[in-house]
């Protein structure tokens, strides 16, 4: 398995925060970003809403990435919160490597 980027969005800057802090303390993440606000338009239950958000990046190991959804869906005040794989082709060796021991079972 390789790393990986976990992109989130969240309700609110507290939401995300809530997501970071939980799931880089459990050992699911090594690290989070908070990008902060953006605005997201998407078609839910038929109409095309618009709302203000926040964007949460995540860095993980891919066999973290089930426990990681699912303590972020336990988490996240969304019925369907969007939580998104995206997978790290290559990168600073030392730094993909911190990103293993951190989110390695202790």
């Amino acid at each position: 398995m390789q790393a990986v980027l976990v992109y989130v969005t969240a309700a609110t800057r507290e939401e995300a925060l809530k997501i970071a802090r939980a799931t880089v303390a459990e050992r699911l993440a090594a690290c989070a970003n908070i990008m902060g606000e953006i605005t997201s338009v998407f078609r839910w239950e038929g109409a095309v809403e618009e709302e203000s958000e926040v964007s949460v990046l995540l860095k993980t190991h891919g066999d973290r990435v089930e426990a990681l959804t699912e303590r972020i869906r336990s988490l996240h005040s969304y019925e369907c919160p969007c939580v998104v794989v995206l997978p790290i082709a290559a990168g600073n060796p030392d730094f993909l490597q911190w990103i293993a021991e951190e989110t390695a079972a202790h």
